[in-house]
């Protein structure tokens, strides 16, 4: 799998985040676990969780602290409706920005 770069991650990984935490409550190294898992590649615990602080600061998630079983308490990340909102603003505009790369990319294999 190719590596892809940190300044084309930049404008999507916010919004990929949102859209992992309204799939149902998560912490953040899971995020970190699913992002590898879903394709987007390792993403440092240095991008991550400053990006769950501007969420949070951003009132687009909310944060409780749950007990673990496996070591110290956790950092639990919830949507919030103004983060839903945000995801539904996204995504007609990603899906703008797909077809016209699909577009673009159909021409240059002609």
């Amino acid at each position: 799998m190719t590596k892809i770069s940190s300044q084309l991650l930049k404008g999507v990984l916010e919004h990929a985040i949102l859209m992992m935490i309204a799939q149902g409550e998560t912490y953040g190294y899971a995020l970190m676990q699913q992002l590898a898992t879903d394709g987007f590649g390792p993403i440092p615990e240095g991008t991550v969780y400053p990006l769950l602080l501007k969420l949070q600061r951003n009132g687009l998630i909310t944060a409780a602290r749950h007990a673990s079983t496996t070591g110290p308490d956790r950092k639990y990340y919830q949507i919030t409706a103004a983060g839903r909102a945000q995801v539904a603003t996204f995504l007609p505009e990603w899906q703008q920005l797909v077809g016209a790369m699909t577009a673009l990319i159909q021409k240059e294999q002609e």
